[in-house]
């Protein structure tokens, strides 16, 4: 067995037990927080964030900005247990250390800048719209970039005045609790706790009433979960849940480049990015030479482990149901012998939109084909899913561009790029991808509440 397990020890207490995902050899053990102690947490959040909240805004910025610096001192640290615990090659996990470091100097710039608005009514009287902080803040962050995507949660909750109970994910528990630690050193006692445990930790989170935001980035399931427990407590809920998204490749364009695209976006990280290419619709009029291009790619690809075996069999999972429903295997699609949890990059073709592996989820290197007449049955077939993370489009036409972003229903639409964004881009997920924003300027604003205020002089 390779990755997280909760285990019993130490006296009937569980720990979370981590095994390198390249290797099987055991990473370590890390305690989970009892719900004794859970409480105990949460509740020294309560207490810190009046004082943090009535702290100047100058002065939280400069303490997000100090944990930055920290981060980039530490970053080939965080890299390190980031690998170990997940298989993330250590230069694409510095990558992201130094990433989530840059988010939070962005928010250490917007948050003293963060402002309401005036509103014109009597003469003699004032109205204004002012920010707050909400109060508690509970983080719940995957393991797929540990760092950088809890540095965007953290640092908008931070800067806006807001405590924060943090609990990376049970997958990357070491880095989770490294970037914790740090990111402590520079804030007043309490502002930010940092606890660790399964889904059931993060259900216990959920479900109270002393806390009054609920962000979470991972599955599905998961944030309808919260989504329930937060409509019962009155807690904003933050959700960036599963996604599906589809690749439509247009006629006229390059197939090899077409076919690099899909590769980076279908196997980078070994498929485990929140918005990578999940389901693939090519034009017949270049399918076969994109095939055969993105059959080449796949082979040379260097691959990473999958986070654990137990993620690769869901991935094996749904190629062995593509293929007995009829799929194409044109490469990869078989577990390795040997330790650790790899699995090789791979491509099918003949998938049917009814199969599960256009339908869910799958979160690993697989690239799953389906060839389409035309430009408007690709894009049709793309926009008929449940999710509504992101998608991307290569086109040549502007037109066919026009109509993409229009008319697919998800938060982030890609033109001829199946990755990048400007600098304090935020996205929105949609339906069964969560709602909220994520990043950018507006994740401040989810991370306060307005206050409308009317006041004139008395009589």
């Amino acid at each position: 067995m390779s990755g997280p397990g909760v285990v019993t020890v130490s006296g009937d207490h569980p720990a979370i037990v981590i095994r390198n995902p390249a290797t099987g050899a055991d990473v370590g053990t890390v305690p989970m927080t009892e719900p004794t102690d859970l409480d105990l947490r949460v509740r020294a959040a309560n207490r810190a964030q009046p004082r943090w909240a009535r702290t100047p805004a100058g002065e939280r910025a400069a303490a997000v900005r100090a944990g930055a610096a920290l981060l980039r001192e530490h970053a080939d640290e965080l890299a390190e247990l980031n690998e170990a615990e997940t298989g993330r090659p250590k230069a694409e996990g510095r990558e992201g250390v130094l990433a989530g470091a840059a988010t939070l100097e962005q928010y250490a710039e917007l948050g003293p800048v963060h402002r309401g608005k005036s509103l014109q009514g009597n003469f003699e009287a004032t109205d204004f719209m002012a920010w707050e902080p909400r109060g508690v803040v509970v983080a719940l962050t995957p393991w797929n970039d540990p760092v950088a995507v809890s540095c965007g949660l953290l640092g908008a909750a931070l800067v806006t005045g807001n405590s924060v109970v943090y609990k990376p994910s049970e997958r990357a528990p070491h880095t989770g609790h490294r970037l914790g630690q740090l990111l402590a050193e520079v804030l007043p006692e309490g502002v930010l706790q940092t606890v660790h445990g399964d889904g059931r930790v993060g259900a216990l989170l959920a479900g109270r009433r002393d806390v009054d935001v609920v962000a979470h980035v991972g599955s599905t399931a998961t944030g309808r979960s919260i989504a329930k427990s937060v409509a019962e407590t009155g807690a904003k809920a933050l959700l960036e849940n599963g996604g599906n998204d589809a690749l439509v490749v247009d006629a006229g364009v390059d197939p090899r480049w077409a076919a690099d695209q899909a590769a980076l976006g279908a196997f980078a990280n070994a498929g485990q990015i929140c918005v990578s290419v999940e389901r693939i619709y090519v034009h017949r009029e270049v399918a076969e030479d994109f095939l055969s291009a993105l059959v080449e790619a796949a082979e040379a690809w260097k691959s990473a482990p999958l986070v654990d075996r137990r993620h690769r069999d869901h991935v094996h999972s749904h190629v062995c149901d593509a293929i007995d429903h009829g799929a194409s295997l044109l490469t990869g699609g078989f577990v390795p012998d040997g330790a650790g949890a790899h699995y090789p990059p791979t491509v099918l073709t003949g998938c049917a939109a009814s199969m599960l592996i256009m339908r869910a989820e799958t979160f690993g290197p697989v690239a799953p084909v389906r060839v389409v007449d035309t430009f408007e049955q690709g894009l049709a077939e793309a926009a008929d899913d449940e999710f509504g993370l992101a998608a991307t489009v290569l086109t040549p036409s502007m037109a066919h561009a026009q109509d993409a972003w229009r008319e697919l229903p998800v938060g982030t639409v890609k033109i001829n790029a199946v990755f990048g964004g400007a600098p304090g881009g935020a996205a929105h997920p949609r339906r069964a991808s969560g709602s909220g924003f994520g990043y950018g300027p507006e994740l401040l604003d989810e991370m306060s509440q307005t206050k409308v205020v009317h006041m004139r002089p008395a009589p």
